[in-house]
């Protein structure tokens, strides 16, 4: 289950390229300067971030797991179930912001 981006040398978010620096992710998370430091996009990126997070220990967890590691069963499964989860809700969530998108586009005017 990798789901994410991995280099050698650094992980990337879903919305990083691997031609982005670290820098130019930072001042996509930055606010502007009207102030909105809660905003849709901040918001949105730090859910990525989480579930990005959430399915590398979960892989972690796994790869411990099958190399003879001191890893409880049960708590991989659960690391792997919520991981699962919470990319299926941000994918449900992807898809009906997807979906409102064509909405508003089809509006004539």
């Amino acid at each position: 289950m990798m789901t994410y981006i991995q280099n050698s040398t650094s992980t990337f978010s879903p919305l990083q390229s691997p031609g982005m620096t670290t820098g130019s992710l930072n001042s996509l998370n930055s606010p502007n300067s009207a102030g909105e430091a809660g905003s849709f996009k901040s918001a949105l990126l730090k859910s990525i971030g989480d579930v990005n997070s959430m399915q590398m220990q979960a892989d972690q967890a796994v790869e411990t797991l099958m190399t003879g590691g001191d890893a409880d069963p049960a708590a991989v499964l659960t690391a792997v179930q919520k991981a699962d989860l919470a990319f299926r809700m941000m994918m449900q969530m992807r898809n009906k912001v997807m979906q409102v998108y064509q909405e508003v586009k089809d509006i004539r005017i």
